[in-house]
């Protein structure tokens, strides 16, 4: 094995498109990937453990977090903080381990700042915006104005693909699955990844 920084690969995508679905196989087909672990202001729900689900923080916490640069990337939702803790991340890309982030195109672009050259960002696109809804209305979980809403947000999203290394669209499971390996294993072989290439060189003479 020749040592290498390891790769954030990010996967983005609109809401029903299949990114959490995605993101669980990669992590089940490649033992070497881990999920990036998000800092919250949000409380616990049942079941959720500290470091394993989130690292949950009071907003004072989160605050001063902030302001000393222990984020690569945060954001807001409903009231609530969400950020990227730094020092996990960084120690483990110079460890040669990959980490991966299931964030919006806010996000990706924000971690890309932050970390340039370690991110392989992947957009997941639905066949159509028809099936997109169909997805949406199959799962039986939200209100028509709901629909209407995560179709709109879906479509801004779609708008900012062109930002991304990667365009896959998911219309067959098993093969975005298969793609996605494929574009993590093309990050992990970059030759400007290889930080022991020069020594490996040097062993075979």
């Amino acid at each position: 094995m020749i040592a290498r920084r390891g790769v954030c690969l990010v996967l983005a995508a609109p809401s029903g498109a299949g990114k959490s679905s995605l993101s669980r196989a990669m992590l089940e087909a490649e033992p070497g990937l881990a999920l990036s672990v998000s800092a919250t202001t949000r409380p616990p729900r049942p079941g959720e453990q500290e470091g394993v689900h989130y690292f949950f923080k009071s907003p004072e916490e989160f605050a001063a977090m902030e302001a000393a640069g222990g984020f690569l990337e945060t954001a807001e939702y409903l009231g609530r903080r969400y950020g990227t803790p730094r020092a996990p991340v960084e120690a483990a890309l110079a460890a040669g381990r990959d980490v991966l982030f299931d964030i919006d195109c806010q996000g990706h672009a924000l971690l890309r700042a932050a970390l340039p050259g370690d991110v392989v960002g992947v957009f997941l696109l639905p066949p159509s915006m028809a099936e997109l809804e169909r997805r949406l209305r199959a799962r039986g979980q939200d209100s028509e104005s709901e629909i209407a809403r995560r179709l709109a947000v879906g479509r801004a999203e779609i708008a900012r693909a062109g930002e991304f290394d990667h365009v896959v669209v998911n219309a067959v499971f098993e093969e975005t699955v298969a793609t996605l390996r494929a574009i993590l294993a093309a990050a992990r072989t970059a030759t400007a990844r290889l930080t022991g290439l020069p020594a490996a060189l040097a062993a075979l003479g």
